[in-house]
């Protein structure tokens, strides 16, 4: 039961400050209005200086407060020439309510802030002071005095919120441009890699084959360039509208399909269904994830064959990639290296609202996902769509 100090915003630290103003313009009142004494004066000095005190020295306990105002106030009216000054009483009441740390303190200095009236009507002789109006008055500041509490506390509470919000946006969107650096730049340079690659084996031997990879290399260098160049536009504008441009969906998925084969992976594209009715946030969602899953059959298993399968069934697309083959076993470093392009994958699925899984086989490596084929899609960086 003590107030204690504790890191104040400022409009409520400015608020403090007002306290002690209001008590002195209570004591002048008081005293201009009656006639009193000197040792009533000194009594409502007190007063006025606990709340500076406690004004300014957050560490004062309310309990200490209480005390050093009401009972100078009480004092005060022994001889009832000033009862304005029970406004101090009000004032305290306000203070308790407003600043004490559990509702606990607050009811229990409260009470005792409605107690002073009473404590008056037993030393006054006659009684001459309303009990039953201080009593009501002290109570209305009281509640008020919570009622400003509570206010801070919800501010304070939805300051917080928002903070944590806007945090776990920012890092929602660092995820987002991970993902979107790490297909356009990772699966670019792959793929021209693969083609380079193919040419330097061909080279010496069939000229027009090299050349065939070379200039495939080129077209799939191109075309990473434009995606990149769109997504940095993105980032850097500020126009929604820019997000509505053209983006990758499940009808190009045939375009990387074609640049695995060129690239020398024997793969099979079967779809099932009609795939126009995959929206368009889950149709880039499914091309990205068969850009990783081809990807890393042309790094990991070469030399083996990949069957690429999507179907639309009922309200939901479903995919899988199955590499039947031979793997290439990692460096030593290759377990510690982070699987950025299944996290990234694993992330497009469950941001629609889909389930993703990928693992070993008997035979070989396994890839698949299913998502619903609508959903509650935003625009994120990139022309990326989340639910």
């Amino acid at each position: 039961m003590s107030g204690g100090s504790r890191p104040e915003p400022l409009q409520t630290a400015q608020a403090r400050r007002l306290v002690p103003v209001g008590a002195l313009g209570i004591a002048i009142v008081a005293a201009v209005g009656n006639p009193s004494t000197a040792a009533d004066l000194i009594l409502a000095a007190v007063a006025v200086g606990a709340f500076a005190a406690w004004a300014y020295m957050p560490n004062l306990p309310l309990p200490a407060l209480s005390l050093a105002v009401l009972v100078p106030v009480v004092l005060a009216q022994r001889s009832g020439q000033l009862e304005p000054l029970f406004f101090e009483a009000c004032l305290l009441a306000f203070v308790v309510a407003g600043w004490a740390r559990s509702l606990v303190a607050a009811v229990a200095l409260g009470l005792l802030a409605v107690g002073a009236p009473v404590a008056v009507s037993l030393i006054q002789d006659p009684s001459e002071i309303a009990v039953g109006n201080w009593v009501l008055g002290i109570a209305f500041l009281w509640v008020f005095g919570r009622a400003w509490a509570r206010q801070r506390q919800l501010a304070t509470e939805l300051d917080a919120a928002r903070r944590q919000l806007a945090q776990q946006a920012l890092l929602a969107e660092r995820r987002r441009i991970a993902r979107e650096v790490h297909d356009f730049v990772g699966h670019g340079l792959a793929a021209v890699m693969l083609q380079v690659t193919s040419a330097r084996h061909v080279l010496r031997r069939d000229r027009e084959a090299a050349e065939e990879a070379l200039r495939s290399a080129e077209e799939v260098g191109r075309r990473s360039m434009q995606e990149l160049r769109r997504t940095v536009a993105l980032l850097r504008s500020d126009d929604q509208a820019a997000a509505a441009s053209p983006e990758a969906s499940s009808s190009d998925i045939p375009a990387v399909v074609d640049d695995a084969r060129a690239g020398g992976l024997a793969v099979e594209l079967v779809t099932r269904g009609d795939l126009s009715r995959i929206s368009p946030g889950v149709g880039l969602a499914l091309y990205r994830i068969s850009q990783e899953a081809l990807s890393n059959a042309a790094r990991h298993a070469p030399h083996a064959r990949t069957v690429l399968e999507i179907e639309v069934a009922g309200e939901r697309a479903s995919l899988v990639a199955e590499t039947i083959g031979p793997t290439i076993s990692g460096a030593a470093s290759e377990p510690q290296r982070p699987h950025y392009g299944l996290l990234g994958m694993r992330e497009r699925a469950v941001a629609l609202g889909g389930e993703f899984a990928a693992g070993p086989t008997h035979e070989g490596w396994r890839v698949s996902c299913g998502l619903p084929l609508e959903g509650r899609e935003t625009v994120g960086i990139g022309g990326t769509r989340s639910a």
